[in-house]
């Protein structure tokens, strides 16, 4: 903690309320040079306070996700955006998964608005609730644990439940992506799900708000080459877009 300085307080509160920040937003903000910034991202690095990404900086820890009202009341505007485009994807009457997560939480609130005849398996008890207020859909929630610091659902059970069946599209989250495209979270057991998920599924789309490129985590999921579509609301880094133009798989940017 020595040698901090009161910016360099200033930047981790920023980081830690937008969960990354590119060198350019921070020197505008603080009224300093890129350079500045440069040399105070070096130092926390160093301290392993955060951690440099594409031009910017992301949490440095790997370990333990955010509590789950924080990540609710950050960038509603965003996922709503993202939400919508995702929904514009999805035609009436499909089967879908939806994984854990609060931009899935968002997708719920806009499918229930203009969509029809959806049947909706979820490992999430708020999406099976928004999702349940509609008569026309077909609701099924997974067996398993459930996790009380954000209502999501896990174990072998919740496992066994998702491989009985096969859904034209699995919706799911993320908590971290790597430079490299790896797609990282925290609890290697909802990773199992997501896994599971995205094998019995015909459609696989990843909704990721702007936080999570450069964003650490522990647990391995797959690859962003893994999805056919990816929602986000930010500017997808060039080597990843290649990648995943390689690789055939699209990408939709919302507005913020």
């Amino acid at each position: 903690m020595s040698g901090r300085s009161p910016r360099h307080e200033t930047i981790i509160q920023l980081v830690k309320d937008n969960g990354f920040m590119s060198i350019e937003e921070l020197a505008s903000i603080l009224d300093v040079t890129p350079q500045t910034i440069r040399r105070d991202i070096n130092h926390l690095c160093e301290e392993n306070v955060l951690r440099r990404y594409h031009g910017g900086a992301a949490l440095g820890g790997s370990v333990g996700d955010e509590d789950y009202f924080a990540r609710k009341a950050k960038l509603q505007s965003e996922k709503t955006h993202i939400a919508q485009l995702v929904a514009d994807n999805i035609p009436n009457n499909s089967s879908l998964f939806m994984s854990i997560g609060t931009t899935l939480e968002a997708v719920a609130s806009t499918l229930i608005q203009n969509h029809s005849g959806l049947r909706v398996i979820t490992n999430n008890i708020h999406v099976a609730s928004i999702v349940s207020s509609r008569a026309d859909f077909s609701v099924m929630i997974t067996s398993g644990t459930v996790r009380a610091s954000d209502g999501g659902i896990t174990g072998m059970a919740t496992l066994d439940f998702i491989n009985q069946f096969k859904v034209d599209y699995a919706i799911l989250g993320v908590s971290g992506i790597e430079a490299d495209g790896a797609l990282l979270d925290f609890d290697y057991r909802e990773v199992r799900i997501a896994r599971a998920m995205m094998e019995n599924a015909r459609h696989r789309f990843l909704a990721a708000d702007h936080t999570k490129f450069g964003r650490n985590a522990l647990v391995r999921m797959g690859n962003i080459t893994d999805f056919d579509a990816i929602f986000t609301d930010g500017i997808i880094p060039e080597n990843l877009r290649k990648q995943m133009e390689e690789e055939g798989v699209r990408y939709h940017l919302a507005n913020r």
